[in-house]
């Protein structure tokens, strides 16, 4: 067992590195007008974290009127250029940490091979690997690359690079990063014996991503649903000592219908992605207390690459 003082130190400085990396994304303006222009119909892939990542591109970018935008996990995409042409997407983004994740590559070979004409577009922490050559386009972003297995900072500084195209003002998210990363942690929150991590709209995959760090990290029993979905059933888990932790806005009558089961309603006014911060280091702390290494957690690898 890796002693607790040491566990997860790559990933204690990826997460804490977040608002410089979200603010040099901002400023990416070059790398934001690589991405699709607005009216384009796109498909945006991912796997795992990045297919999060991905959902909560897709929301925001429809949302903002900027075209048709669909998220797909890598695996379960129409993978078929025939199915593609059917939808007729201008261009397909996809976001990949490592650039060699089997299930994206595979995706953008077939769509070459296939003749597919569509503009595909990759968004890179390691700038040296396979993708590079299957997209027509690359967006790098070495300076977000990981060395942990369990994945922060590359994936939310992916989606700070997307909302700063879209034309978000990011200021108040980094400041209230900056500030998640230095709070002290509720001993009651780290200790808890369930969390389901809630969401709307755009803040629904980061909802997901925040269940998976905690799966990833510590191996703590996580759930994660949009907001309004919580009350159709996942509600009957909540106890005391277990977490509803709502990202974004609360749908009404919501916090009044968990404090009744008993279970904690964590609930901060702050940017989604800021909040996300503060889950990760939650994760980070369970898996220090267990003895658990998130730099190298059971199971997992820094990329899956199949055979």
């Amino acid at each position: 067992m890796t002693h607790a003082s040491t566990t997860g130190s790559h990933m204690e400085a990826e997460l804490r590195s977040q608002p410089q990396t979200w603010a040099i994304a901002a400023g990416l303006r070059e790398e934001q007008s690589l991405l699709p222009a607005a009216g384009e119909r796109i498909a945006v892939v991912g796997c795992g974290t990045s297919w999060f990542m991905a959902q909560s591109y897709a929301v925001l970018r429809e949302r903002a009127g900027h075209g048709v935008t669909d998220a797909y996990a890598a695996s379960e995409a129409f993978v078929d250029a025939d199915a593609f042409r059917a939808r007729d997407y201008d261009a397909i983004v996809a976001i990949t940490r490592s650039g060699t994740t089997t299930e994206v590559l595979e995706l953008l070979d077939g769509l070459r091979s296939a003749g597919n004409r569509a503009r595909t577009v990759g968004i890179v922490g390691d700038p040296d690997t396979p993708l590079v050559e299957l997209v027509d386009t690359a967006i790098r972003l070495p300076f977000a690359d990981e060395q942990s297995v369990v994945q922060t900072r590359f994936a939310t500084t992916a989606l700070a690079l997307v909302r700063a195209s879209l034309g978000h003002d990011l200021a108040a998210a980094i400041d209230q990063a900056a500030a998640a990363v230095e709070e002290d942690l509720d001993d009651a929150l780290i200790d808890a014996e369930q969390y389901a991590f809630l969401g709307t709209g755009w803040t629904v995959g980061l909802a997901h991503e925040a269940a998976l760090k905690m799966r990833e990290a510590s191996q703590s029993w996580t759930e994660s649903y949009p907001a309004k979905e919580y009350r159709h059933g996942p509600i009957a888990i909540a106890a005391p000592n277990r977490v509803t932790w709502m990202l974004g806005e609360a749908p009404d009558g919501l916090s009044g219908d968990v404090a009744a089961t008993g279970a904690r309603f964590e609930d901060r006014p702050i940017d989604g992605m800021a909040d996300l911060v503060r889950a990760q280091r939650v994760a980070l702390a369970r898996a220090r207390r267990a003895g658990l290494d998130p730099d190298r957690p059971r199971n997992l690898t820094r990329s899956v690459i199949l055979p």
